[in-house]
């Protein structure tokens, strides 16, 4: 089946269905992403702030999110 015909055949699915799909789509993409050392760190250092109250506004979290991945020369 080509992209095409899976992307037509989207609007007839049910609500139920595309939430599975989405859910599989989702387990899909995290299953390519490599855990190193650091990305565990940054989990965890995250998930103690939150337990600590420390939390950002989104305009705090959009200015963190662009000065990482901004390149720097």
């Amino acid at each position: 089946m080509s992209m095409t015909e899976i992307l037509d055949e989207l609007p007839k699915l049910e609500r139920s269905e595309r939430e599975k799909l989405l859910q599989r789509l989702e387990e899909l993409e995290l299953a390519e992403i490599e855990e190193t050392p650091e990305m565990l760190a940054a989990i965890d250092a995250g998930r103690s702030s939150i337990a600590e109250g420390k939390t950002h506004t989104v305009e705090q979290a959009r200015a963190l999110i662009a000065q990482w991945t901004t390149k720097s020369s």
